[in-house]
């Protein structure tokens, strides 16, 4: 295969992968190999590729080329999640563009430009993801939304109502004005918001007097049913026993007393809103009070509004402190910061509303749950969102699942004509069991079934199962092969929302975790430390970026500052630094294929240079495995980046190649090309499409071969005292190289190397050529005008005779004898401070001293080195 000069993503990129898809490598079937299996958190249908996701799959295809190359079966299910609120709102917004509304569409033509909208753009995500490299099992992909999904979610939820864990009652609910729908606390994102704090007057009734209410929503007062004191609160007994009025609507309504009221906020007064507030409503159950819901489902307010009647709710707070005022009703207002619920998907502020709704009990089914994790049967990475994990599951609240929209499962509950209703997968079920209901005649046409929807997460939940389907054919090979799976890779905001529910369904259904690991990403913030998101403008197009800098690039950026559960600083630079690599790696491969070979023997330098690099190399694998082991990602492509770059690029092949012009001898060569195979195995689950066109440029390969279905390799023995040896000789070739710099000395000319002390010869052939010296000689005594180093106790002189002009170097060494005595003095100083010695950690007082001896070494080296010079 001939090599281009020059590495060009673009033309290797998608004729790997098409190569790959042609081959089957990314299919799994059930063999007797262990598996590994990874499920992808379904991106929404509605989505296009961002940095999150670019972030997320590069490391879980990362997981899975190299479960693959260790032998295992891998297999990657990809899919996307129906995503209700987010697509139905998507779907609105194109029927409004089209000049029709979604309430003049019925359910079914609704659902049906839905369907055509899904069809278009459901598949667009994941095509991306193929441009980024991604090994998924394509003819596995699942959707929550389509037939064997919808089935398993509506018999998962007949199931659990039938356990009694799913029930229907009015609770107060997260309503979403704006989506027309309600949400799970979780959905519920609490922003600071400036804002004020109103002063209301609310008339004695039978006196002069008023009692003064601080709220921040002057707007609910039209659903007030009552004003609450803290018995314990002096400054408000007079009111005990009174009745008072609401401001400008004259409503009558009675003082209550309850230590749930804080003394200290405002003026121990409290409005209660039964309606529109949780705490108001849990008074309101208490106390019996009466209920009054002031707004329509658009956040407007209602019939109960009054003269607000049809405004919206912001609006009304704006109106209503100026009637207040006017009336002589406000006595202040005040700034005050409060948090505030907003949807996470339309970003509307929530009210608290109270509704019909269907929830699913909690508690019990969360323990499990809880158990696993915080017995390390699942294990978060990093371990520090065990305790977020664990708060979150010991206070978990029962979880309302119904949606009001159209897009997604509809819930499968069936309403009797005269009362009551009926559960069941299907209305022909429904009807069976209904009769066994009713004494009065029914037929199928007078059932109507349940208009909601269920919230996302509850087929999102189940996916781990459901993508092999497990809850339709609890038997079958998949699930039996595949289950549990390996690994998951998400974010910590979805932690509850996903995770925790996931493994909830696990034991409920499987009895048996969903996964062994949870690698928790980080968020990919710009340079600022801001999120990136298409509304700030600050998030580049990932597609945009694979095509400027090839994907291995743009993964290998991703990847660099990306450690678990820790934020990813994104900057353009990441990708250079990446496609930098890349080219390190194409050019050194060329310059090994550009070698003429030859039969002749191996020189010393070079076999020194193939038993280190033999030991170097098996030092790093055995780093990367552990790394893996521990999911630290980013600090294994670090030690095999430092690797390739460092150990085998700037020191192995400088040992090893040959004299310009000259030929190499082939045992180095084969060596080298060994090198570079074992190589190109350890990066490839990190560069998967440079690693495969340059493994296929190794030696000829046959049609079907691939790098990405090779066995990782693997460890021999290390030889620490190689390397140590290797290490020494490095700092003495790093040494004369640092003199030949400090005197302007050409690498060409040939130089002497004087030892003073104790050095062992073994490693002199490399020190020889990595040097360029024509000698090197143990003496007792170095020769006038040498320039000195230092490595460990043994000192290296290089005899400088006409090289350098000695007047001029003589200067410069009393100039950096000058800065060495000013430094002496300073650190003299701090350790003659007797309380710095006394209270300073003994290692920062112990640095102080190698500093002091380092400088006082360095003056003495200094002055001998003039003394030469003087000679």
């Amino acid at each position: 295969m001939e090599l281009a000069s020059k590495y060009n993503p673009t033309d290797i990129e998608s004729k790997w992968y098409q190569y790959w898809l042609d081959n089957g490598f990314f299919k799994s079937q059930p063999d007797g190999r262990e598996p590994y299996t990874i499920v992808i958190p379904p991106p929404n249908v509605t989505g296009v590729l961002h940095m999150g996701h670019m972030l997320n799959n590069t490391i879980q295809d990362i997981l899975v080329r190299r479960a693959r190359m260790l032998g295992k079966n891998a297999c990657w299910v990809p899919g996307t999640d129906h995503a209700s609120i987010a697509t139905e709102a998507k779907v609105v917004g194109k029927l409004a563009a089209e000049g029709i509304k979604k309430t003049d569409l019925t359910r079914e033509e609704f659902l049906s430009h839905a369907w055509d909208w899904t069809h278009k753009h459901g598949g667009i995500i994941l095509e991306q993801l193929k441009k980024l490299g991604a090994s998924c099992d394509w003819d596995r992909t699942a959707f929550t939304m389509d037939e064997a999904r919808s089935e398993s979610v509506i018999k998962v939820f007949c199931d659990l109502h039938n356990k009694g864990n799913i029930y229907r009652g009015v609770r107060m609910v997260n309503w979403d004005p704006k989506a027309l729908t309600a949400l799970s606390d979780e959905e519920v994102i609490f922003k600071e918001q400036q804002g004020k704090l109103f002063y209301l007057k609310y008339k004695i009734e039978g006196e002069e007097g008023f009692a003064v209410v601080a709220t921040t929503r002057p707007e609910t007062i039209m659903g007030d049913t009552a004003m609450c004191i803290n018995p314990n609160d002096p400054k408000n007994a007079y009111l005990r026993g009174k009745k008072v009025i609401v401001p400008l609507i004259n409503r009558v309504i009675p003082v209550i007393e309850d230590d749930y009221v804080d003394i200290e906020f405002g003026t121990g007064c409290l409005k209660v809103t039964p309606a529109h507030d949780v705490n108001d409503y849990m008074l309101g159950e208490k106390y019996n009070l009466p209920s009054i819901d002031i707004f329509n489902d658009n956040g407007t307010l209602n019939e109960n509004g009054a003269q607000y009647a049809g405004m919206d709710r912001f609006d009304v707070r704006k109106q209503i402190e100026k009637d207040l005022e006017t009336a002589g009703l406000l006595e202040k207002t005040e700034p005050y910061t409060n948090k505030v619920g907003f949807s996470e998907r339309t970003d509307a502020v929530i009210e608290p509303k109270l509704s019909m709704q269907w929830f699913i009990k909690m508690e019990e089914l969360a323990k499990p749950a809880l158990k696993a994790v915080m017995e390390d049967d699942i294990k978060l990475y990093p371990p520090k969102f065990k305790n977020t994990y664990r708060h979150w599951m010991e206070n978990v609240k029962d979880w309302c699942i119904s949606r009001q929209l159209w897009w997604g499962h509809r819930i499968p509950a069936y309403f009797l004509p005269q009362g009551g209703y009926v559960v069941a997968s299907t209305i022909e079920e429904a009807y069976q069991k209904a009769l066994l209901m009713v004494n009065y005649p029914l037929t199928m046409d007078d059932l109507r079934q349940d208009e909601d929807v269920l919230d996302t997460w509850f087929s999102s939940w189940l996916w781990p199962i459901s993508v092999f389907d497990g809850i339709n054919n609890p038997d079958n090979a998949d699930i039996k092969y595949y289950y549990p799976t390996n690994d998951l890779v998400t974010a910590p905001e979805i932690l509850f929302f996903w995770v925790a529910r996931m493994i909830i369904a696990g034991y409920e259904y499987r009895k048996d975790l969903p996964f062994k690991n949870v690698y928790l990403t980080g968020i990919v913030r710009d340079k600022q430390g801001r999120k990136m998101s298409k509304s700030l403008g600050n998030s580049p197009d990932p597609l945009d970026l694979i095509a400027h800098f090839g994907a291995d690039a743009v993964r290998l950026g991703m990847l660099l500052t990306s450690p678990a559960g820790n934020d990813l600083p994104y900057d353009d630079s990441l990708c250079e630094q990446g496609r930098n690599f890349n080219n390190k790696i194409w050019n050194a491969f060329r310059l090994v294929k550009g070698w003429e070979v030859a039969e002749i023997a191996q020189p010393e330098s070079a076999k020194l240079a193939v038993k280190w690099f033999e030991a170097q190399l098996g030092k790093t694998l055995l780093e990367i495995e552990d790394l893996f082991e521990k999911y630290r990602l980013s600090e294994a492509l670090m030690a095999v980046y430092k690797l390739f770059w460092d150990e085998f690029s700037a020191w192995y092949l400088e040992m090893a190649k040959p004299a310009y012009l000259q030929p190499i001898d082939r045992t180095t060569y084969e060596a080298t090309l060994g090198f570079f195979d074992t190589l190109l195995k350890v990066l490839h689950p990190f560069m998967p499409f440079i690693t495969e066109e340059l493994w296929q440029a190794l030696e000829e390969r046959k049609d079907g071969e691939s790098i990405m279905i090779q066995l990782q390799p693997t460890a021999g023995e290390v030889d620490e005292t190689l390397i140590s040896n290797v290490e020494y000789a490095k700092e003495i070739i790093a040494g004369v190289r640092a003199v030949r710099l400090q005197k302007n000395i050409p690498n060409k000319e040939h130089l002497n190397l004087q030892i003073i002390g104790g050095h062992s010869a073994e490693m002199n052939a490399i020190i020889s050529k990595l040097g360029n010296l024509e000698s090197i000689q143990t003496v007792t005594e170095k020769a006038a005008g040498s320039i000195s180093f230092l490595v460990g106790t043994t000192e290296f002189a290089i005899p400088m005779g006409s090289l350098i002009n000695v007047k001029e170097e003589i200067e410069k060494m009393e100039a950096d004898i000058l800065y060495y005595q000013g430094f002496l003095e300073s650190v003299a100083k701090k350790l003659s401070n007797e309380r710095f010695v006394a209270n300073a950690k003994p290692e920062v007082v112990d640095a102080e001293r190698k500093k002091q001896a380092d400088a006082e070494s360095k003056i003495a080296s200094l002055k001998e080195g003039i003394a030469g010079l003087l000679k």
